[in-house]
């Protein structure tokens, strides 16, 4: 296709003449080949690229015409694509206007594209139409995000153009004021004029406009305040040409009760259909604290099917799981789905059973492709809503970006499928299989125990020997600097956390003979060994090659990955910062060791250092369970497995935090407990449930007269109220977490008859759900006759 010409009849069509630059443009920018354009047939029709309409295949050769007609019907959306090879010839026809883009998409994503020559497979014939009317992802221009308030308007246009080209009709944008500062050091231009640009944009590629729209002031009856809110409104609206939808989420952030909610709507939707006649608002059952009056109240509106109502909205922090959703409003009222797509914990789909020493380090907003488990959330629930437009905060979830968009066109799609197109469209054709296959291991980099994971070093040994073939470009390309980069990352990681993990057996080894060396010596030598993480580190090679190329994507794409160096905000995308926190019980067990060293006589500090060194152990015929290891899950009940539940709405999760006194939540996993000091990393996470789901356990083959207590740790990043009961007798009440860590209660002696212990622990109405770090069970009677 070399030689090839670009043949469309369609000349007064804007989006159609639109998707054609976006063909010649893509494929000079990878080829470096100018394709020429006419808008009539020639007599000798070979070495083209015909683009057209499906209401203009009148005006094209019989041949084609029928050629096309053997193809399934397309609807909406959709586009065939038909290969002649005998004539060199490739037919692109949309359905409509926004067809030939999707098409042309299509199209790019299959050329294989190299300096002076493009190539197609004979074989691709596509007759395609989105089975999702709704395919979008939110891009605000806010410092929230780790990369996005960074972007020129020719960096949104590119990027928008790239969803685009993988399928996306939607992008969401948000106005100036939202749960953040105004501006920051990163943004070129105001809000208010970015959003205004990201809106032309998306027109002129033909997508939908959506704006995300909290209500963050203070007060919605006040006559003052309503003022103020809706002169603000006027603004905004005022300033983007194109807004086809708005969403206002119930909360997260702005709380307001349903009734209020509602009224305050119906002023907005006035101000809105000033500027946009035809924008519907969506509206989310989002709060943090739900009670069944909320959301009676919330559904009884929506089913009043207000005249300015579009739908509604599933994301985050909704309790309804979208089924139940589906099942209270009216039939024919859409839905939206709004996945967290961005974060790996404090989220909507958690990395399930995410090992710790990743959660401490890559956190909740790193670089994520995770292709196996978007698939999967999205298939579950897919037949629930009309699409969705995801929750981003930034390029870190660049790869799930594309999967949820070719999932929401096609959810029989393989994602191996889509990770090739984006490798071969995005990297180059060079790299199809190796880059695809690469995004697939740093998924499975994050599956499972971090410690015997040897397959994290196999992963980044491939990525290296991509990164000493790849070109300057392929090395400047953002996309591979995000893969490569993990890649590092994680046997960064992986190598640290063996290292440390034996720093730390063997200064309990030196302090277990305390007693022979006496404790002071015991105390040294085991603070020197541990301090060996920090004055004698591994691999630095590695981490000086994550520094690099943490600068090299702050270059590239503004991406913020440090705080000091590239301006992030924190909790934000900064993981880099989190290199080399440590991923052991070094920090707290040396504070334990100064508190031992500078108190007491020596028989003390002896009996203190084994107090320490038996810390988890339960006693004889006891339990002692750490809700951060695989094996103390066995006791967890959980009637759905990840497949059916991976938001964790009906069935525990993993989390992580420890959780301040007098915080409310927590975002970032750090070793700072209650009292300001460094915490266990037992700590550091925990089995949960959320909401008034109850988190059952059970223990077995107990002494049916034993006489047992329960401690139990009550740790987490979020503060609520919970009680415990074993076989539905109270064992303590309604706790406020967040507190203290650690409680202690008997167990009554009649839950223990049949020598099961079932533990159930619940919330009170509008909590945010129940979260248990550690367990001992304490067989009092064996520790009294020992």
């Amino acid at each position: 296709m070399g030689k090839s010409k670009i043949i469309c009849l369609e000349n007064k069509d804007l989006l159609v003449i639109n998707a054609i630059s976006v063909l010649k443009e893509e494929i000079e920018k990878r080829s470096g080949i100018v394709l020429s354009s006419e808008n009539k047939f020639p007599k000798q029709l070979q070495n083209s690229i015909v683009i057209g309409l499906e209401g203009g295949l009148n005006k094209f050769p019989v041949e084609y015409q029928q050629l096309l007609g053997t193809m399934p019907v397309t609807n909406a959306e959709g586009y065939k694509i038909a290969v002649l090879p005998k004539d060199n010839v490739v037919l692109v026809v949309g359905h409509d206007s926004r067809g030939v883009l999707y098409g042309i998409g299509k199209l790019l994503r299959k050329l294989e594209m190299y300096r002076g020559q493009i190539l197609l497979p004979n074989d691709v014939n596509i007759s395609s139409t989105p089975k999702f009317s709704i395919r979008g992802h939110q891009m605000g221009y806010r410092p929230k995000t780790n990369a996005y308030d960074a972007f020129s308007v020719q960096q949104f246009d590119d990027y928008i153009r790239d969803m685009a080209i993988f399928g996306a009709n939607s992008i969401e944008i948000m106005p100036p004021r939202t749960d953040d500062d105004f501006t920051n050091v990163h943004m070129k231009i105001p809000a208010i004029e970015m959003i205004a640009e990201q809106s032309k944009i998306c027109n002129r590629y033909g997508m939908d406009v959506w704006m995300w729209y909290p209500n963050m002031g203070s007060n919605y009856t006040n006559p003052d305040s309503l003022k103020v809110e809706i002169g603000e409104r006027r603004q905004v609206f005022k300033a983007v040409p194109r807004l086809d939808a708005l969403f206002v989420p119930g909360g997260d952030p702005g709380d307001l009760e349903p009734d209020e909610l509602f009224t305050w709507l119906k002023k907005e939707a006035e101000v809105l259909h000033e500027y946009h006649p035809n924008a519907k608002i969506w509206v989310s059952p989002q709060v943090f604290r739900p009670t069944k009056a909320w959301f009676d109240a919330f559904y009884g509106h929506i089913n009043k099917e207000y005249s300015w109502l579009g739908g509604v909205v599933f994301g985050p922090w909704i309790k309804t799981p979208i089924k139940e959703i589906a099942d209270r409003i009216n039939p024919g009222i859409p839905i939206r789905r709004y996945p967290d797509i961005t974060h790996n914990l404090s989220s909507q789909y958690p990395i399930p059973h995410w090992d710790l020493a990743y959660a401490i380090t890559l956190g909740r907003e790193s670089i994520n492709p995770r292709p196996q488990d978007q698939k999967l959330i999205h298939n579950t629930f897919d037949q629930y809503a009309q699409g969705s437009i995801s929750y981003s905060e930034g390029t870190n979830d660049d790869v799930n970006k594309i999967i949820w968009s070719d999932q929401d066109w096609n959810p029989e799609t393989p994602v191996i499928e889509t990770l090739r197109d984006y490798a071969r469209y995005f990297i180059g054709p060079k790299y199809t299989e190796t880059v695809s296959q690469g995004l697939m291991a740093l998924e499975n980099n994050l599956r499972g125990p971090l410690l015997n994971s040897d397959g994290v070093v196999i992963t980044l040994q491939q990525w290296q020997n991509l990164e000493k073939q790849a070109s300057k470009e392929v090395l400047g390309n953002f996309r591979f600097q995000m893969g490569l980069i993990r890649a590092y990352f994680d046997a960064y990681q992986y190598r640290r956390l063996i290292y440390e993990t034996e720093l730390e057996k063997h200064a309990r080894e030196i302090l277990s003979t305390a007693k022979t060396i006496g404790p002071i010596k015991a105390i040294e030598k085991a603070k020197d060994i541990l301090y060996r993480a920090k004055k004698e580190p591994i691999m630095a090679h590695w981490k000086n090659r994550c520094l690099a190329l943490a600068d090299d994507l702050f270059e590239s794409i503004g991406a913020q990955l440090t705080v000091e160096k590239h301006f992030a905000a924190g909790g934000r995308g900064n993981f880099i910062d989190n290199i080399d926190v440590p991923l052991n019980d070094g920090m707290w067990l040396i504070d334990q060791l100064e508190t031992i060293k500078k108190n007491g006589s020596e028989t003390e500090k002896l009996v203190a250092i084994n107090q320490l060194m038996e810390r988890n152990n339960p006693g004889p015929g006891g339990y002692y369970d750490n809700f951060g290891t695989p094996r103390s899950w066995n006791r967890v009940v959980s009637n759905h497995s990840y497949a059916e539940d991976p938001g964790g709405l009906k069935s525990p999760r993993v989390s992580f935090g420890v959780g301040l006194k007098g915080e409310e939540w927590v975002h970032e996993i750090t070793a700072i407990g209650f009292d300001g000091h460094t915490t266990p990393l037992s700590w550091m996470n925990q089995v949960t449930t959320l909401y008034d789901e109850p988190l059952r356990m059970v223990y077995n083959d107990l002494d049916p007269k034993g006489s047992y207590v329960i401690k139990v740790a009550y740790t987490g990043r979020f503060r609520s109220k919970i009680k415990l009961a074993a076989e539905n007798t109270l064992v303590h009440d309604f706790i406020t977490t967040g507190v203290q860590p650690i409680y202690e209660f008997k167990i009554p002696a009649a839950t223990l008859q049949d020598g099961v212990l079932e533990l159930e622990w619940t919330c009170g109405e509008g909590e945010r759900g129940a979260q248990v770090s550690e367990i001992w069970i304490i067989n009092q009677d064996v520790l009294i006759k020992e």
